[in-house]
């Protein structure tokens, strides 16, 4: 088509609908995912000019190859020991998912969401932070929590909603608060902790305070209007907030093109509000945390925010009121490209001579025992269906500083 050519000669209008490459039964196909060799893009300074990395929108951060080698100028942020402590995070989550998965299907508790295949993403970065930063998450964070220290019998008796349940019941299961451990309370509307996110960093730097936030948000939320009042304001108070965006290629039942558009990437959408914007292997513990790393520090130097998008795969159901096999192959998440991300880190643990199948082996042990006296524990106070749950008085209380009138009567009818 030449300078002037019509490209549309009928005149007639057609609309452009986004789809997958493969639908189930179909071959998984991720040939238009473009893996840069490991070790093989560049490191800027963290205060480097946005202007000067918007090549970084486009790539991926990678620190281990497929050797199990960490390469490159990401590499060297953790010691054997915390990269020890960073597989055990991530196989207690996992571990930790498959338990309350098969409580779900037992019926003792309503819901439940995995965090399978993206374990690397929630752990890693946690240990960038420091004590008092906060967390504005989604509902497939639980992995700030688990490294954080955060005790899993409290996480269980939250998905039972029984009368230990740190939010008496309040909160659906999975949606976790804890401002002890830097982590607020999840919504389960989508978007909204994003814009918050910003406005606590905000509020911090007003304060002139040290702690830093970060913002969450899976890549198909990403079309909701909060994505994008909370870049325009971090980029214009230059907030001391790193925003990240988990890619996980699927929303429930929608694939990333849709909520994607146009922009290639969902980091390069922070380019037009003139952010640092990142993009990361979330299935490699090493690049995450190193990434993450680099962007507090810019927070906390003053630098402002930063955008990081982790391309990762969702392998598990989006829920359990999901059913993946009825819009993509079953067998996507074994062709994708990006890996394990616990296999990775183990692979790259024994390869430096800190870890071996046998330790690994025994591990798993340890931690199916841990994660089961922890259920044990929880399910002493009660589940769904059976036990004790929260008292109906904890429905009046701690939502005002002083009840009003309307609510003492109707609590004084209950006889609670």
């Amino acid at each position: 088509m030449t300078d002037g050519q019509i490209s549309n000669p009928t005149g007639r209008l057609s609309l452009h609908v986004p789809e997958p490459e493969v639908r189930p039964g179909g071959k998984p196909d991720f040939s238009n995912v473009t893996i840069p060799k490991a070790g093989s893009v560049r490191r800027p300074e963290v205060n480097e000019n946005p202007e000067a990395m918007r090549d970084l929108a486009f790539s991926i951060i990678r620190v281990l190859n497929r050797e199990g080698e960490a390469v490159g100028p990401w590499a060297g942020s953790l010691t054997s020991e915390e990269l020890m402590e960073g597989l055990r995070h991530m196989m207690l989550l996992r571990a930790f998912d498959s338990r309350m998965l098969m409580a779900q299907r037992q019926g003792k508790t309503s819901f439940y969401m995995q965090h399978l295949g993206e374990e690397a993403v929630s752990c890693a970065f946690r240990k960038a932070l420091l004590p008092g930063d906060m967390n504005f998450p989604t509902y497939r964070q639980a992995g700030l929590l688990i490294a954080g220290g955060y005790p899993m019998v409290d996480m269980m008796n939250e998905i039972y909603s029984n009368d230990a349940d740190p939010l008496k019941g309040r909160q659906l299961p999975v949606l976790y608060s804890s401002k002890e451990y830097g982590f607020f309370t999840v919504s389960g509307n989508l978007a909204t902790q994003y814009i918050q996110a910003v406005g606590w960093a905000m509020a911090s730097a007003i304060r002139n305070d040290t702690k830093i936030a970060a913002g969450w948000i899976g890549d198909g939320a990403t079309a909701e209007n909060d994505f994008h009042a909370a870049l325009v304001f971090a980029s214009t108070y230059r907030a001391p907030v790193i925003l990240n965006v988990v890619n996980n290629q699927w929303a429930i039942s929608t694939f990333q093109g849709v909520a994607r558009g146009g922009s290639g990437t969902f980091a390069a959408r922070g380019l037009g509000y003139g952010l640092p914007s990142l993009r990361v292997d979330g299935n490699d513990y090493l690049a995450v945390h190193a990434v993450a790393k680099w962007a507090a520090e810019r927070a906390r130097r003053n630098v402002g925010p930063t955008l990081i998008e982790y391309v990762t795969y969702r392998v598990g159901a989006h829920s359990t009121s999901d059913d993946p096999s009825a819009y993509r192959p079953k067998e996507e998440s074994e062709a994708w490209p990006l890996g394990d991300p616990v296999i990775r880190l183990k692979n790259h643990l024994i390869r430096i001579g800190a870890w071996s199948e046998e330790r690994h082996t025994q591990m798993e042990a340890e931690i199916r025992d841990t994660v089961v006296a922890a259920q044990k524990e929880a399910e002493r106070h009660g589940t769904l269906h059976s036990g004790g749950r929260p008292s109906m008085r904890d429905m009046f209380e701690g939502v005002y500083a002083e009840m009003p009138p309307h609510l003492k009567r109707q609590r004084q009818q209950a006889g609670v």
